[in-house]
């Protein structure tokens, strides 16, 4: 079985602040076939946990769901930055405050295969530090601690419904228990 497609024509549907739109035109197994990508630079996402054993989360409105989301910190890595790395301690502080004494990658996500480029790479920050949040001007965030292990349960529960919070609570679970 062939698991590679070649591009034979790229079309820019459609540029924005934050993705890209784009139509490919494809050799695929049975011929050709049209593939609609998202461009996407990749995002951030942390799990922060207190020497308390507290993670903390952030409850923010999400408008594609028209819903307040609960989630771990998180943000796209800015155009410019390479270092997905510098993108996890900047919006870190922006959106909690705190900064990380301790940060292990825990992975990288694709939480959208089918049709975006977008990587989450996922963090374990620990020995965090509090200071002063800076967050965008168009962000409400609500900043919550809660046990760990009751963070855990919730997403498995499906009481935590963020793709990226539920698979990176699952996997620092796993890291911290294999220590």
């Amino acid at each position: 079985m062939i698991f590679e497609e070649k591009t034979l024509k790229k079309e820019t549907i459609y540029e924005g602040k934050i993705l890209n739109l784009r139509r490919d035109l494809v050799q695929a197994v049975g011929g050709q076939a049209t593939r609609e990508v998202i461009e996407h630079n990749g995002a951030v996402a942390m799990v922060a946990i207190t020497d308390e054993g507290k993670v903390i989360l952030i409850r923010q409105y999400r408008y594609p769901m028209r819903d307040v989301i609960l989630e771990i910190p998180a943000g796209k890595i800015d155009k410019g930055e390479s270092d997905p790395d510098d993108a996890a301690v900047r919006e870190l502080k922006e959106e909690t405050g705190y900064s990380a004494g301790r940060m292990e990658k825990l992975g990288k996500i694709y939480p959208s295969v089918g049709y975006s480029e977008e990587g989450i790479v996922l963090y374990l920050c620990r020995d965090l530090v509090p200071g002063e949040t800076d967050m965008d001007e168009d962000e409400a965030i609500e900043i919550e601690e809660h046990d760990f292990d009751e963070a855990c349960r919730m997403a498995e529960d499906g009481e935590i419904s963020d793709a990226k919070t539920v698979c990176a609570l699952l996997m620092a679970r796993a890291k911290m228990r294999r220590e």
